[in-house]
């Protein structure tokens, strides 16, 4: 069994001293960052621009693992590879030619992801599970950090887990929303590899000591 891993999103940081806490997650039981980078328009929400991701990739030591919740991010692939993502997840609900924008991830060298919306059902990855590399199940309604768990997300993840190991395919599965202690061990036993947690990381009186908390939940 491959480790299961922990991934702090840096939407939930304090971006008046965003270093402090990049520092914090390099030094911590984590292994990867997560970066939610929003639009404006296909959430209600706007976070990180390029100068931005730009500063904060000189220093995260861990996986820069790239959430984009923006319309057409075909327009960016090329950009984000330039600023140092190792991971670059894309909405299907963003994307008319998903397995195009596949490709052009891959032809960037980076990892590819793709995201699903509470609505959205796994069975839209049917035909192109074996070409990803990390599916992203959205367990709130993306835009904003704090939000609760859905609790349907225990079957979606089932469901998932049941159809990359029908087509043998090799995508980890990604939980991103209302991630906690509470619900990590249960997640990671319906299938899930890799955990988001942001509010319950960051708004905790020891982060270290939560991520520590986190990974010893899961292992």
């Amino acid at each position: 069994m491959s480790e299961r891993l922990v991934a702090p999103s840096l939407l939930a940081a304090d971006f008046a001293n965003m270093q402090h806490d990049i520092e914090m997650v390099n030094q911590s039981r984590a292994d990867w960052f997560h970066l939610d980078v929003m639009d404006g328009v296909f959430v209600p929400n706007i976070s990180f621009g390029m100068p931005v991701i730009k500063s904060m990739a000189k220093h995260t030591q861990k996986t820069l693992d790239v959430h984009l919740m923006i319309v057409d991010p075909d327009r960016y692939i090329k950009t984000f590879a330039e600023l140092g993502s190792d991971n670059l997840t894309v909405h299907i609900e963003a994307c008319s030619h998903l397995h195009r924008t596949i490709g052009a991830i891959h032809e960037e060298g980076m990892k590819a992801g793709v995201a699903l919306n509470p609505h959205t059902s796994v069975n839209l990855l049917e035909d192109i599970i074996q070409d990803i590399d990390l599916v992203c199940i959205m367990s709130v309604n993306p835009g904003f950090g704090g939000q609760s768990f859905i609790e349907n997300t225990y079957q979606k993840v089932s469901n998932l887990k049941n159809l990359i190991e029908r087509k043998n395919s090799k995508a980890l599965i990604e939980i991103d929303g209302g991630v906690s202690t509470t619900n990590a061990k249960k997640l990671v036993d319906v299938g899930a590899d890799v955990l988001v947690a942001g509010s319950f990381v960051f708004g905790s009186e020891d982060p270290i000591a939560t991520i520590s908390a986190l990974k010893d939940e899961i292992s």
